[in-house]
Order: structure tokens, then sequence, then C-alpha cells
């Protein structure tokens, strides 16, 4: 019985140890190099006395950051993924949070490291990986591990900006890579792109869906995310197949014309995550690569960021987003209404293999978001709502209505932003548009950018919005600010705005 994420790793080093596993921008990593190196990190950590406690790994996005993940996963602890964009503030929060007495680093990271307040041990990578494995060590600690310890914690931060982190352990990373592997069907010949920073749990679809199949994976460089062309260039070089992407960072490349100067040469399946794909944008990618399986996925950091699939995505009639699809295997979408009765349009709760353990130490928020559920009273059994709002349409397929999260209440309605910006995005003069209630002035503001006057399109949207949800502030932006995963950074927008204020 599988019950540790490394199984994979030991496999495929038997298999393929001199295959190129994860490839970045200067450096390469071969399945034998990540065991090796893995382990060495895992015997440093055994060493120091480590075991089932979280390890801060503060490295670039790079191969040796992979193999830190799983050498933390092999001293028996979880990892705690820090990224450099970070705000040092913010990196102090996870710290007060998950209580580290080790951090592993890079000399590259080292200054930023040295403004933290952290009183624990500070270790470089390259010298941990020159330990000598001691493999009676490692393997008593595989002989000791449940399906039920931690892998990793992964922090996003709540309606206040304070950093939750979301725990996951071996099961579900186990489902969840079983899960992904089938439906994006990942193999040897596979070759992998991934976009996504590890602090994001998505991130994960680099590491362990590769490992299970012995495919290769090429980390996108993070100065390409604001470049299509470049970005579509760089799939072509390096012969991609399949990626499982942001579906802003997708939306980009087909909102800004690309695929009329380049398009993807080898890329045969196509994942979107994070949100519903815009049908508008979507068709233009399927009309690029008609051969090509799209599939849309969509869950929670607390569902391990997938738990609903959409496969075969078929063109719709309207402006709308694209359905989010079904459940996966082993996991149940209950719709709920305000008094916890199942409902045709409800918030989205999920039960089965996806859901996290909860918050880590965070007990609070666990109970708030983590509740029994109220479909099964006679036993334990915990469910996660999202926030989100969903309904089925008349094909059986769920359709993300809204997100409670994004509500804005003005004018006695309560009014999603989401709605707004799709409505907006289905304009063929528009490429990105940001919908935000400004409270400070009650006003809905809604920010593009597009080849449209702001006037010329309030005038379009005065046909199509309800007057209550028609945009107060109506500004066009020469570019919009994306964030390192390349989604649209609102905080930083709204610093924009702010600073233009003044």
């Amino acid at each position: 019985m599988n019950r540790n994420v490394l199984s994979y790793l030991d496999a495929i080093v038997k298999q393929e140890p001199d295959k190129v596993a994860f490839s970045g921008e200067t450096e390469v990593c071969t399945f034998r190099q990540a065991y090796r190196q893995s382990r060495a990190v895992g015997t440093f950590l055994h060493k120091k006395g480590l075991y089932r406690k979280p390890v801060v790994v503060f490295m670039e996005r790079t191969p040796k950051t992979i193999a830190a993940f799983l050498g933390v996963i092999a001293a028996g602890c979880f990892y705690v993924p820090v990224d450099r964009e970070m705000p040092v503030s913010r990196i102090e929060r996870i710290l007060e949070n998950c209580q580290p007495e080790c951090m592993i680093c890079e000399e590259s990271v080292l200054e930023k490291v040295k403004a933290v307040s952290f009183s624990g041990e500070v270790c470089l990578y390259d010298a941990m990986a020159q330990t000598k494995e001691d493999a009676n060590a490692l393997h008593e600690i595989r002989k000791r591990a449940v399906d039920a310890d931690l892998v990793y914690i992964s922090y996003h931060s709540d309606s206040s900006g304070a950093p939750k982190g979301v725990a996951a352990c071996h099961r579900l990373v186990l489902d969840y890579t079983e899960q992904l592997s089938e439906l994006l069907s990942f193999h040897r010949h596979t070759i992998f792109a991934s976009q996504i920073p590890f602090c994001s749990d998505a991130g994960l679809h680099a590491v362990y869906p590769a490992l299970k199949a012995g495919a290769t994976t090429y980390l996108v460089p993070d100065g390409l995310l604001l470049f299509p062309i470049k970005l579509v260039e760089f799939l072509n070089a390096c012969q991609i197949n399949t990626i499982c992407w942001d579906v802003s960072v997708l939306t980009m490349i087909s909102a800004f014309g690309t695929f009329q100067t380049v398009k993807p040469e080898r890329l045969k399946t196509i994942a979107s995550i994070s949100e519903a794909f815009p049908a508008k944008q979507y068709k233009i990618w399927k009309e690029a690569l008609p051969e090509a399986s799209f599939i849309s996925l969509y869950g929670p950091i607390e569902g391990m960021g997938m738990c609903c699939y959409a496969s075969a995505l078929r063109e719709k009639r309207g402006n709308g987003s694209m359905p989010i699809g079904k459940p996966f295997p082993n996991t149940e979408i209950l719709l709920l209404d305000a008094k916890d009765r199942p409902a045709a349009e409800g918030e989205i709760c999920i039960r089965g293999a996806s859901v996290a353990p909860g918050y880590y130490n965070n007990p609070k928020q666990t109970a708030e978001a983590f509740v029994q559920n109220p479909m099964q009273p006679a036993y334990s059994e915990m469910i996660y709502r999202t926030g989100d709002v969903g309904r089925y349409n008349a094909y059986g397929e769920l359709v993300l209505v809204a997100g409670t999260r994004d509500q804005i209440h003005h004018m006695g309605h309560r009014i999603e932003s989401g709605e707004i910006e799709r409505c907006v995005g289905a304009l063929k003069e528009i490429r990105m548009c940001c919908c935000m209630f400004e409270k400070e002035k009650g006003r809905i503001a809604l920010y593009y950018v597009g080849r449209i006057t702001e006037r010329r399109l309030a005038a379009k949207l005065v046909k199509t919005l309800p007057r209550y949800m028609m945009p107060h502030h109506i500004a066009q932006l020469h570019k919009m600010p994306l964030a390192e995963d390349g989604t649209i950074d609102r905080a930083l927008l709204q610093e924009k705005v702010a600073a233009k204020k003044r």
C-alpha cells in the first residue's frame, strides 16, 4: 500500500535514473540527482533531531528547491515554501504561525533572510546536499510514517490579509496525484511546463505527477509571464506538450492576440485552474489548437486546488464562463443554502478525499471553514465551505455563479464582481479587466485594458448591465498589474489607484 509520496521517486529512479526530471533556467536535475540530494538533505535534518516538524524552504524557483522539498519529507518532516517576492512582514507572520526550527535557503536569498526576524537555524542547501546518506535512519523514518503525516503547509491570505496555512497530508497528495495523472494522461513522454510559484499549492502540479510518470518538467522563467509571445516561444523551444496553468495566464496569451504571431506547436493537453475559463478566451484557444484536449480544473487550496473537472469543453452560447464540470472520484459537491439545506443554487461545499485537515495552528478559522456535514449528523465527517456559489446547468455540469468573497453590497443588492467582469470581458475590444468596490467612495470601479474609450465602453455597458451593477468609475489602463504567477494583482492595482489620486 502506497502511503508516502516518496514512493514515486523510489520507483522512477530505478527505471529512469538519468532522465531529466526538472529543468530550470540555468540548471537541470535528473531523477537520480533528485533522489541522492533529497536523501542527503533528509539525513542532514535527521541529524539535527528534526522529526514531524515544519521546515521552511526559502529558495529560488529551481530544481534544487524540489529536491529540498523531497529531502524534508525524507526526514519525516513537512515543508513550508516561502517566496522571495513576499514582503518581510508576511514572511514573519508565516514564521510566527508555524514556528519552524530550521530554514533551508541559498546564497541568493541570504540578504532577505537577514531582514527577517527568525530565531531558528538557517542552513544552506548546497552544504546540506553534500551530507553522507544514512540509509538505515531514513529507512526507519519511512517505516514509522503513516499517510496522515503532513507533506507541506501552503499559506494564503484571508480577507484581513493574515496568512492561513493549509495543511496537506500524504493521503491527500497521493489521491490528488493519482487523479491528476490519469486526467491529464501523464506518461514518460509528457513534457510539462510549470508556471506557478512553489509557494502556491498549485505549484505541486510540477512535482508529484511528474515523479509518478517519469515525465520531464520545465520551470517557466518568471520573466516570461508578462510577455505572451516569448512565453509561447518558450513552449515551442522546449517542445512542451502539456500545461496546467492559471486561467489568467491563458487569458493573457489569447487576449493579446499572441496566436496571430506564434502558436504552440507541440501542445496537446491544456488544463486551466483557479477559476472558470471565460468562453470567449476558450474559443480563441480552441480555434488556435483544434486538436488539443482542454480540461478545466476547479478547487480551493483547502481542497488540494482541484476537486472538480470539465474535460472536452464544449462551446456554449452567450458570454458566460465555461462550466467547472463534475467532482473527481472520491469527492462529492454539496450545494447548500443559508440554512444548510440542499439547494439548486447554493454555496459549494466539498466532502471526501480532497478536503484538507484544516489550517495549521489555527483552530478558530479551521472550525469556521471545516464543519460537520449537516447532511450526516450521526458521526464526525468534515466538509469544507468554499464560499463560492454554484449551480448545475442543463447538462448536469457544475457552473460557478460567483465567489461570495467577491460580493459587493451596493444599493441593497448583492453584486458579484465576477458577473461584471464577465460581461465586460465578453466585449471584443476588451483584453483584460478588473472590477472592485471602493468602499471609501461607495462606488463600483472598473479598470480595463483594451481598444475602446471609456465613454464608448460605458455606453455599451448601459445596454447590458442592470443599473445597480453599472460601474460608477471606468478607467482605461495602459497595462494591468500582474502578480508573480500571472494573475491580476488587485492589491497593487489598488495601491496605484490610490497613489494616482494623491
